[in-house]
């Protein structure tokens, strides 16, 4: 099915899903008085493809967020939430987001499967996020669905710092659920790491936090033009 999310991402030559939210898991302000619509200008001005809104409370968030960043954005955003319901993917979709987060560790693989098949009968791109080879391991799914590895443990709050190994090491999990789009979530903190797993396949990445606090989203995403475009000469080089 296709996906203006996924397109977004695939044709972006800096492939990031840029997030706001409100506050990190340690509570530390990431908004700093700025305005969602502010943020969500800021990405666009530098070339994100798509946005994140995390629009759940545990992280200080609202749907008032949500709506706020559609606005302003022009470019497809995601709505990351606990999403268990069908009726709460009926609601994004009247917010006017483009894709939902749907979260394998919260789910069985029978509901997990109705909810994606849900949102994209609603016109949205669902987001499976998964943590563990257990819940890639035999997951089918229509190639317009994004599978997301997140490089944080949920189970603690992801309050930990995150680790990358976690993504290079399931990525071939995740290219077989055949989906066109895997994409590596949170716990990215600098450019190197984001260039090193866009290197290794990724089409998309997750970022929030490591951007929020940079002080400079213009001169983050400069930098990681310029690793990627070296990791790329390199890779032609040694081909």
């Amino acid at each position: 099915m296709a996906s203006a999310f996924v397109d977004a991402l695939l044709a972006a030559p800096i492939p990031v899903v840029a997030e706001i939210k409100a506050r990190a898991s340690d509570g530390t302000d990431l908004l700093r008085g700025r305005s969602v619509a502010e943020i969500a200008a800021a990405y666009r001005a530098v070339g994100a493809p798509c946005l994140s809104v995390v629009t759940g409370s545990w992280f200080g968030g609202s749907n008032a967020m949500l709506e706020e960043a559609v606005r302003h954005a022009g470019i497809p955003v995601l709505k990351k939430d606990f999403i268990t319901r069908e009726v709460q993917i009926r609601q994004a979709a009247g917010m006017g987001a483009a894709a939902v987060l749907l979260t394998a560790r919260l789910l069985p693989r029978s509901a997990l499967c109705h909810l994606a098949d849900a949102a994209q009968r609603h016109g949205l791109t669902p987001f499976i996020e998964a943590s563990s080879e257990k819940e890639l391991d035999g997951l089918r799914l229509d190639p317009g669905c994004v599978v997301a590895v997140n490089n944080k443990d949920i189970a603690r709050r992801e309050r930990d710092a995150g680790d990358i190994g976690h993504s290079l090491s399931l990525l071939p999990l995740a290219k077989r659920t055949g989906t066109r789009c895997p994409v590596s979530a949170s716990g990215i903190g600098t450019t190197e790491d984001a260039a090193r797993l866009i290197g290794a396949g990724y089409r998309g990445l997750l970022i929030g936090t490591g951007l929020l606090l940079s002080g400079d989203i213009a001169g983050w995403f400069s930098r990681l033009a310029e690793r990627t475009a070296d990791r790329r000469a390199m890779a032609g080089e040694a081909a």
